[in-house]
């Protein structure tokens, strides 16, 4: 991945400048800001926003932030002196347009379409925000749950099958970014 194309932001702010893995994949029309760390094979799909001027964001290995997805984080406030980074661990799966503010996602968490998730909230491995929900501040999904509505409140625990295809998500989203980025460096 080159850093200087063109077509992605890649903006120091506040001192803090985005540490990039070289074996990660940023699409077209990226913009990564500030204190923000993107691990191996991850990938940053198309017009992505990731901004962390107040706080740190952490996306692990293996993880995808997919298309039109926003990251941001929340700095200190009165009661949350350490404010909320946004951390994401190693193989998550995050969908179209979801908006993750001050979070956590757990390793092998999932994120649906159009989902949000506000400021201390926790998602745990192998559990699941359905597409269009909204996990509010504070609320725990618990492994193996999956939560939908607005509020998202609990549905049903997630059976075996359910967690082998969002394990099998994550290895195409891997190979999937890697064509992409061939596909980006021939043209």
């Amino acid at each position: 991945m080159t850093l200087h194309r063109p077509d992605v932001s890649i903006i120091s702010i506040n001192g803090k400048t985005p540490k990039i893995d070289d074996r990660a994949f940023i699409a077209p029309g990226c913009r990564i800001i500030g204190d923000v760390v993107i691990g191996p094979e991850s990938s940053i799909w198309y017009n992505c926003v990731v901004r962390a001027e107040v706080n740190r964001i952490v996306i692990g290995a293996r993880t995808n932030i997919q298309d039109g997805s926003v990251i941001h984080c929340d700095g200190p406030a009165p009661g949350f002196p350490d404010g909320f980074p946004t951390l994401i661990g190693d193989d998550v799966l995050v969908g179209h347009n979801v908006l993750l503010h001050g979070c956590v996602l757990k390793d092998r968490a999932f994120v649906g379409l159009s989902a949000t998730v506000m400021n201390g909230a926790t998602i745990e491995g192998d559990a699941m925000l359905a597409a269009g929900s909204m996990l509010t501040q504070g609320k725990h999904i618990e492994s193996r749950q999956l939560w939908a509505g607005s509020p998202a409140r609990f549905v049903r625990d997630l059976d075996d099958a359910a967690v082998m295809g969002m394990r099998m998500g994550v290895a195409h989203y891997v190979e999937n970014a890697k064509a992409h980025a061939a596909a980006i460096a021939q043209s």
